[in-house]
């Protein structure tokens, strides 16, 4: 009985390294490298060096069993930390860069307005000690503080695809708070240098610096959205200078302005008639939070609990349906967190006490979602990122293991023609039957994995 499904309903097979290496053509990522301060370490390419690290996560091995460990990898450990140690690698600009390219791809598939998404996850290192501005920070999804850093991410999405294309790894500004402080042996005029500083410094400033950034880089995209950690009305106006905003609120003592009067978020809500029945969008109000900017504010019902929600569009002309449509696609860079996490290894890849090399690290691990993202759209394929992560890595292993089986084909073949009472005829026919049997033998072996049903 034959297994394989109909292609309609089967995701088309790619092969994941050639894919892998017709993206860095694409993106000009050697020529990247090179323009932003990347050099042979060791006498071993850079490329070699983030191609092995790059493609742990897909063989289910560890930093050591993939790398430092592996007398078959072609370089050492020497080789791996001098890299991801060095303070000279510009890493932002090689991500903007790369993602910069990666958005010019998914742009031309899809008409729907792009937004530019900011937000911050705990990046815990709990069994730390003497790390490099190791903090005591606040995991705002279990309420509980941790030792770590606060990531800041800004990625690109159109409902569809998210690409993240920069990051801050933030340290606590009190200094009672940091377990370690930074080298001083740091020579100042270094890029690692100027992210330790900056590792110092607060979210929602760096904040409208990364939108500035990411926008002089020449990608578009129509609204900025944050959550409401960033609505304080002078972040969201040193937001808008780059795109307007559309932020969730914190009900809290900050007064807006209406008609003259200055109420607090409560008030407002308070003196506005609601819409009956079940509406989920409850009221809308119009406040002023410069003399050249106003903003609008829609009420919400609360999904889960008897309660209200409220979000600020500094786009005054948007319906209130389509600032809940569009503040919708903040969700996608927590989808992001969660992935990166879960199977990219954001937090459990490395074990270093360098500020730099968890810089390296992070810009890995925010280049291989880009590949993925870029691989999903790119292919129109329906699956999940999940499952495309565990068939990217199903195929690594089958590429591995067809590799190695042919190695020892020709090694045998080198051998059979020494023999000189074996003919070449024969020699063909020899290797002609090999091939059959490993074409037999794959073909079925595949057949099986892909018609395997999904978890």
């Amino acid at each position: 009985m034959n297994t394989r499904t109909s292609s309609k309903a089967q995701p088309k097979s790619i092969d994941l390294l050639n894919d892998l290496e017709f993206v860095l053509k694409k993106t000009r990522f050697r020529t990247l490298l090179n323009r932003y301060g990347f050099k042979k370490t060791r006498g071993t390419s850079v490329v070699d060096i983030l191609m092995s690290l790059f493609l742990l996560p897909f063989t289910r091995q560890s930093l050591a069993e993939g790398i430092t460990d592996n007398d078959n990898v072609g370089f050492g450990k020497d080789a791996l930390y001098s890299l991801l140690n060095n303070s000279k690698c510009n890493w932002r600009r090689l991500l903007l860069a790369v993602g910069s390219q990666t958005y010019n791809v998914i742009s031309k598939l899809t008409d729907r307005e792009k937004v530019l998404i900011i937000d911050t996850t705990a990046y815990g290192r709990n069994r730390s000690k003497n790390v490099e501005l190791l903090s005591r920070v606040k995991d705002h999804s279990t309420k509980r503080y941790v030792r770590g850093f606060r990531l800041q991410a800004a990625a690109i999405s159109d409902g569809h695809s998210l690409i993240p294309v920069d990051f801050s790894l933030l340290a606590s500004a009190d200094p009672k708070k940091r377990f370690c402080e930074m080298r001083n042996d740091i020579d100042k005029r270094t890029t690692g240098f100027r992210r330790r500083l900056e590792a110092l410094q607060k979210a929602p400033i760096l904040a409208a610096e990364m939108a500035q950034r990411i926008k002089s880089k020449g990608l578009r995209f129509s609204y900025i959205l944050v959550d409401s950690w960033y609505s304080d009305p002078k972040t969201v106006l040193a937001l808008h200078k780059s795109s307007p905003v559309i932020c969730m609120m914190k009900k809290g003592r900050t007064n807006y302005q209406i008609d003259g009067k200055k109420l607090t978020l409560k008030q407002i809500y308070a003196s506005l008639p609601k819409r009956r029945g079940r509406a989920k969008i409850l009221a809308s109000q119009k406040i002023t939070l410069t003399d050249t900017v106003s903003a609008n504010i829609v009420f919400v019902r609360h999904n889960s609990k008897r309660d209200w929600l409220a979000i600020m569009s500094t786009d005054p002309q948007l319906s209130a349906e389509e600032v809940v449509r569009i503040y919708g696609k903040r969700w996608d860079i927590e989808v992001f967190f969660k992935m990166a996490k879960q199977h990219l290894r954001l937090e459990s890849e490395i074990q270093s006490r360098n500020f730099d090399a968890l810089i390296a690290q992070i810009s890995v691990v925010f280049l291989r979602y880009q590949f993925m993202a870029w691989r999903l759209r790119q292919h129109d394929d329906p699956r999940t990122f999940g499952q495309l992560f565990r068939f990217c890595s199903q195929e690594v292993k089958d590429i591995t293991l067809i590799e190695s089986i042919e190695r020892i084909l020709d090694l045998v073949m080198e051998y059979v023609i020494q023999i000189e009472s074996v003919d070449n005829s024969l020699t063909k026919q020899i290797k002609a039957i090999f091939e059959s049997c490993m074409n037999l033998f794959f073909g079925s072996a595949h057949v099986s994995i892909r018609s395997a049903p999904q978890n």
